[in-house]
């Protein structure tokens, strides 16, 4: 069951402060990805986790600053809160299992690179960050 809009409000604005579209429902998702058919696309999979709040956020926010190659659009859905949203977004990457947090890397409209929970919890948002720009600068033009 999600959780109260005003608790998750903080973590929303996480993402969307530093540039992500948050995707509420599936035909969001859908328009978002055709647009995603050229150049390079982060989605983050947010999640009320500890690892979401210590290191997934974080990591983002810290990769974004730095000085690799950025994504051409970041894109945001809600683990647990927006479920048809999510759903919708992880048909995107079928093969892969359910993982929150999370972020998935297209490039022109194909999965590149994937970042499971596994690889997050448990390090520290600079190494988090670390892998992401080394994604970008390994997949960005």
């Amino acid at each position: 069951m999600p959780y109260s809009p005003l608790l998750v409000k903080p973590m929303r604005e996480e993402l969307t402060s530093i540039g992500f579209v948050e995707l509420l429902t599936a035909d969001d998702v859908d328009r978002a990805m055709k647009d995603a058919t050229t150049g390079m696309t982060l989605v983050a999979i947010n999640s009320v986790t500890g690892c979401a709040a210590g290191m997934a956020r974080p990591g983002a926010r810290l990769a974004l600053s730095g000085d690799a190659k950025h994504p051409d659009r970041l894109l945001t859905v809600f683990d647990e809160q927006d479920i048809e949203a999510t759903a919708q977004m992880r048909s995107y990457f079928a093969d892969i299992p359910p993982s929150h947090p999370s972020f998935a890397l297209f490039k022109d409209g194909e999965l590149v690179h994937f970042i499971p929970r596994h690889r997050i919890e448990g390090r520290d948002a600079q190494s988090l960050a670390a892998d992401l720009e080394s994604a970008f600068n390994e997949f960005g033009r």
